[in-house]
């Protein structure tokens, strides 16, 4: 009876407790409201979330101020904004779902490249972020997402582009083409991107938003400012400027364009079946093309080091080589018999080597002997050599210049629309929904 009367009896400690809980509730509801990140696009599988999009605006601000370039509208940038992350994840699954990947140590390299080429260590370059503002761990995975989309474009883009010498055979009959490699140009470039498919509607809304955009820099707005609110391609918020291109390096429809503008000068809209086009040409310049160069024919013994081999015995076994050498062996016979490159079996016999040909380890010391001298054994990525130089020549090398610089402009223009196609199916087949408030 004493056991259930004390069943009863209120708990000293659920009282405590109680009271706690009240208060809590009691203090929350005067509290200010908690602000829950929202979701404002699902990607696929994936989520945007307003955090996401806020930190890309203030990064994007960041830059903008940094060039001392005028700021859009900050609703107009979130919309381009969105539309870039919008595309970049979906480029980022893919890339997820065909394994390309780079792991912490790749990153690490690349990050210690970045803080070189600014003259700082990684350590310091990484303080030199956070002195900015930027948030040292998202800058890190950008740069991931950069090397990784640059490496599925190489993969599904890149190494699929063909030159046939039939191209280039076309390419190099043309006079317009021809005369075009003595001109190249800078420009910056505005690309509103137009759906697979299109409705005649969807074309004229794009089409209507890239004239407001030319409107905005014939009245005298900054080419940089349009671009990051306007433009959706990957440089838009760099200005859209584009390195040094020859003529022949640009797609027709841009090089008809740039032929008749002046620096400082504004394309009208151009359209391509990628998009809707704005040029503004910023310089032009003559292009100077060597076709007179000094070549050397040289022959080399190759040891590779491994796990068996270190440097220290592959520079004592070419030491070796290279005093019998001197001592009236045959440089020939001994590359045969010692060397681990494919040369071996031609006597170590590299032909006619123009500057460029070999990597700058290798031309430095060849560049240094004179016909018939044997250098001290020399390091580069491939392992240790033995070069001999057997003469040197100046070669007229304008038709082989005119092929190759042909291959490579036609490969470049073949690469940029590809990829830009690509990019636009990728995002065409993708399920993308918007959940931001207008």
């Amino acid at each position: 009876m004493r056991k259930a009367m004390n069943s009863t009896r209120p708990n000293k400690r659920a009282l405590a407790l109680a009271a706690c809980l009240w208060l809590g509730i009691q203090a929350a509801s005067h509290a200010a409201p908690l602000e829950i990140d929202r979701i404002v696009a699902v990607v696929n599988n994936a989520v945007i979330t307003e955090f996401e999009l806020r930190s890309r605006v203030e990064r994007a601000l960041r830059q903008i101020a940094e060039r001392k370039t005028p700021a859009p509208p900050r609703k107009l940038l979130e919309k381009q904004l969105l539309e870039r992350m919008i595309t970049e994840k979906i480029l980022m699954q893919i890339a997820e779902d065909t394994n390309i990947r780079f792991d912490g140590l790749v990153l690490d390299r690349a990050i210690a490249r970045i803080a070189q080429s600014n003259n700082l260590s990684p350590e310091a370059f990484r303080k030199a972020l956070e002195k900015d503002g930027v948030d040292f761990n998202a800058f890190r995975e950008q740069i991931r997402a950069e090397m990784t989309i640059s490496r599925l474009r190489e993969r599904e883009v890149d190494n699929r582009v063909v030159v046939t010498e039939a191209e280039i055979d076309n390419y190099l009959a043309n006079p317009t083409q021809t005369a075009s490699q003595q001109d190249e140009y800078r420009m910056a470039h505005i690309l509103v991107l137009t759906p697979e498919g299109a409705s005649p509607e969807k074309l004229s809304e794009l089409r209507a938003k890239t004239e407001k955009a030319l409107d905005e820099l014939k009245a005298g707005a900054d080419f940089a400012q349009v671009s990051a609110a306007y433009s959706d391609a990957q440089n838009a918020l760099q200005g859209g400027v584009m390195g040094w291109r020859a003529e022949a390096q640009l797609p027709s429809l841009f090089a008809k364009a740039l032929v008749n503008l002046k620096p400082g000068d504004v394309s009208p809209v151009l359209k391509s079946g990628n998009g809707f086009h704005i040029l503004k040409l910023l310089e032009k310049r003559g292009k100077d093309v060597q076709l007179v160069v000094k070549q050397t024919r040289a022959r080399h013994i190759l040891i590779k080091t491994n796990e068996v081999v270190g440097d220290s015995e592959a520079r004592n076994r070419l030491t070796q080589l290279r005093e019998r050498v001197e001592n009236g062996a045959d440089f020939a016979e001994l590359a045969r018999l010692h060397s681990d490159d494919l040369s071996a079996s031609k006597g170590g016999e590299l032909g006619w080597l123009t500057p460029g040909d070999t990597v700058p380890e290798f031309e430095r010391a060849m560049d240094g002997l004179k016909p018939g001298d044997v250098s001290s054994p020399v390091q580069s990525p491939f392992g240790w050599h033995l070069i001999q130089v057997e003469e040197r020549r100046d070669q007229d090398v304008t038709e082989a210049r005119k092929r190759l610089e042909a291959r490579r402009a036609i490969r470049e223009r073949k690469s940029e629309e590809a990829f830009e196609d690509w990019v636009r199916q990728a995002r065409d087949r993708a399920y993308v929904e918007y959940r931001q408030e207008e």
